[in-house]
């Protein structure tokens, strides 16, 4: 801390109540990674473009590299980290692993919690709708091909459907 005035606040984290001092200026990823250690959330391009920073809050996608931790005062913040439940990935992750969606995995948390917020609020998204919801996470390892196949087959073993090998309901 510097010699900013400082500020408490209260929030969920992954499930988890919370709370911590922060300086008004502080950006949620700082406060994320270094006061919780949570290093899913990737600080990269700092200006909303990338992604790599998206955390939900209150289940919509937001990214923490622009959003003031003051900000998410009383709310609930969920990270990649929060997604495993008992120790088993979310069924999102999986099938971004089933599917080869990632490469090096730098935007994949970013890009997995976006397409979370996306099926809870479409849970049979069309190409189209896919495309705009991840219009704010880039990729440069894998290209996006994989990452639909792997959303469309998702959004299918949810809904019951059995998919095919390219993601198609049978």
């Amino acid at each position: 801390m510097s010699n900013y005035p400082v500020i408490d606040i209260a929030l969920q984290i992954n499930g988890a109540p919370c709370a911590v001092t922060v300086e008004p200026r502080e950006l949620l990823v700082d406060v994320l990674r270094g006061q919780f250690g949570l290093s899913g959330v990737k600080r990269s391009c700092d200006v909303e473009v990338c992604g790599a920073c998206t955390v939900l809050v209150d289940g919509l996608p937001v990214s923490s590299c622009s959003t003031l931790a003051a900000d998410a005062d009383g709310r609930s913040v969920t990270t990649i980290e929060g997604l495993c439940q008992d120790g088993r990935l979310d069924p999102i992750q999986r099938a971004f692993i089933e599917h080869g969606a990632l490469q090096c995995g730098f935007c994949t948390p970013g890009m997995v919690l976006a397409v979370k917020s996306l099926l809870a609020l479409h849970p049979q998204p069309d190409d189209e709708q896919i495309r705009h919801y991840l219009r704010g996470n880039i990729c440069r390892c894998t290209g996006y091909v994989k990452i639909i196949e792997a959303i469309k087959d998702v959004a299918a073993q949810l809904a019951g459907a059995t998919p095919t090998a390219e993601g198609n309901e049978k």
